[in-house]
């Protein structure tokens, strides 16, 4: 099944059913070794994770190309990360990179991310909503390829955990 996408405002939303129970799904949203396995699209890998699934902790990836090149999203080398915002397991985990860990500010925000898991019988709704502080932000994420970039981490995740 392929995923859907939609703009509300400066949000972007993308959903998408997934035959794994919400746990499952969970446990490779939150635990880095298995988040690298899925969350950049192939051939662009994640070259460092780290996910500290509780509020305040720390959500921070680095995305390489098949060249190395780093992703245009990628910050400077002071970059501290995301913080995590909430986390209710298997449920929800909210972050942003607004803020690094322990809540403190970062000097270029872009986007806060929720991602809920919505058991459905035998599967799960995966629905990420990315907000944005901004239309031109949003649009930005729009012009990176977030339709496709979020929608084939999402069937990779469908690929691990199914």
């Amino acid at each position: 099944m392929k995923s859907t996408t939609r703009v509300e405002g400066n949000d972007l939303i993308i959903t998408r059913r997934i035959a794994a129970a919400p746990e499952v799904i969970w446990d490779a949203l939150t635990d880095a070794a298995k988040l690298k396995q899925w969350f950049a699209p192939r051939p662009w890998r994640i070259t460092e994770a780290v996910v500290e699934p509780r509020p305040g902790g720390r959500f921070h990836i680095a995305m390489a190309g098949p060249e190395d090149q780093p992703a245009d999203c990628a910050a400077d080398e002071s970059d501290a990360g995301g913080c995590v915002l909430e986390a209710e397991a298997p449920r929800r985990l909210a972050w942003t990179d607004a803020m690094s860990a322990g809540y403190r500010p970062n000097a270029q925000p872009f986007m806060t991310a929720i991602v809920t898991l919505d058991s459905d019988g035998d599967g799960t709704t995966y629905t990420a909503t990315v907000l944005h502080r901004t239309p031109e932000d949003r649009k930005r994420h729009e012009e990176m390829g977030f339709a496709e970039g979020w929608g084939t981490c999402i069937e990779q995740l469908a690929e691990l955990v199914e």
